[in-house]
């Protein structure tokens, strides 16, 4: 039987997990568990090697474990819920600041005119994403240059998202966008701090696809933005923006997607500037092999900040929902840039600046 991983099937299991639908009226468990062992080169001031188990991500998808259902309403209107909680298979921690359900906690209505939420939500930075990036969230990628992108969610947030027939659109609004570390960003008592904002315009072709997102979170009286070194502390005034076109092309049983990402980002002590594009493909050879391939290079304004980066994939699907992967990647740090190659940990595991990485990863994935 010929089954190769492709992209839709990579990361529609960030909110599917290759689960069937769940019956009206029913409710749906559903889960992924993905980890394995990388091995990096040149961490720290010793440059010394390292061999781990991250995490923080597994080496396609973070692991969660999650509930989901509906209820008929009649006349098209569903009552609609999900829970989904993060953790590390390494050690079994949840994730996302200890968060019973960090991943996503909502409750809303469906129906033909699209599904309005609240609670704890994907932005829409994340759905911009999805077809386009082919690695996604995994431990090499673009989450090892902008940590905020796998892990665009925001609190206390109302979210709308409805497709008629090839156009998609959503927006999302936080009335305090994240109470735990790293953000300590509640808000909730003033409208002008730590609210945020996201909005989408998605149109699915056949054979292709492009997104067009903006997110906006602004800053409080003790909040850090995602990513930012710790002790940044920005103000009321100050903000996070981040704009994304993204695109995607079906070439035969092959997938190739690109993406730009430009961040503004306006906070004392560390104002940031950047420019994060990408290109890569998915190309599914014989029986049940495939292969990605992602090029990333970040673009800082600050002069010798710049990073390139290089991932490849492969896998190997044993069944429907289980597969085995390895994973290599190479990052290349300009003379002040210090990225790792590995989002696995975020810093702890980065060279000193101007140093690059290499990083080999073997794993295994199942879904539920």
């Amino acid at each position: 039987m010929k089954t190769s991983l492709t992209l839709a099937a990579l990361l529609g299991a960030l909110t599917s997990a290759h689960a069937q639908a769940p019956t009206p009226g029913g409710v749906q468990l559903y889960g992924v568990l993905d980890t394995g062992v990388e091995h990096l080169s040149n961490v720290g001031a010793s440059g010394a090697s390292v061999t781990r188990m991250p995490s923080l991500s597994g080496g396609q998808l973070p692991s969660r474990w999650g509930l989901r259902g509906n209820e008929e309403l009649g006349g098209g209107l569903k009552a609609v819920f999900t829970l989904e909680s993060g953790f590390g298979v390494d050690n079994g921690t949840a994730l996302q600041g200890g968060r019973a359900f960090g991943r996503q906690a909502f409750v809303g209505l469906s129906a033909p005119w699209g599904t309005l939420t609240l609670g704890r939500h994907w932005t829409m930075s994340f759905y911009s994403m999805l077809d386009a990036d082919v690695v996604g969230p995994a431990v090499f990628g673009s989450a090892a240059l902008d940590p905020y992108l796998p892990n665009a969610r925001t609190d206390n947030a109302i979210a709308y998202r409805g497709s008629f027939g090839a156009l998609t659109v959503g927006a999302t609004y936080s009335l305090g966008r994240d109470a735990l570390a790293p953000a300590n960003c509640a808000g909730e008592n003033t409208a002008r701090e730590c609210r945020a904002w996201s909005a989408m315009v998605k149109y699915d072709a056949p054979r292709w696809g492009v997104a067009l997102a903006h997110d906006l979170q602004k800053g409080g009286a003790a909040g850090n933005f995602f990513g930012q070194p710790p002790g940044t502390l920005p103000a009321a005034g100050n903000l996070d923006r981040r704009t994304l076109l993204t695109g995607y092309a079906k070439l035969g049983s092959a997938k190739i997607g690109a993406g730009w990402i430009q961040r503004r980002l306006r906070a004392s002590p560390t104002p940031l500037s950047t420019d994060l594009v990408f290109v890569g493909t998915n190309v599914p050879l014989s029986g049940a092999w495939s292969v990605d391939a992602q090029v990333l290079q970040l673009r800082d304004e600050r002069p010798d900040a710049n990073a390139r980066m290089l991932v490849l994939r492969g896998n190997y699907a044993l069944s429907r929902r289980t597969s085995a992967y390895a994973l290599l990647g190479r990052v290349s740090n300009d003379r002040l840039a210090a990225y790792s190659i590995s989002a696995g940990e975020l810093s702890s595991a980065a060279p000193l600046a101007g140093r690059g990485q290499t990083g080999f990863m073997l794993g295994m994935r199942h879904s539920f």
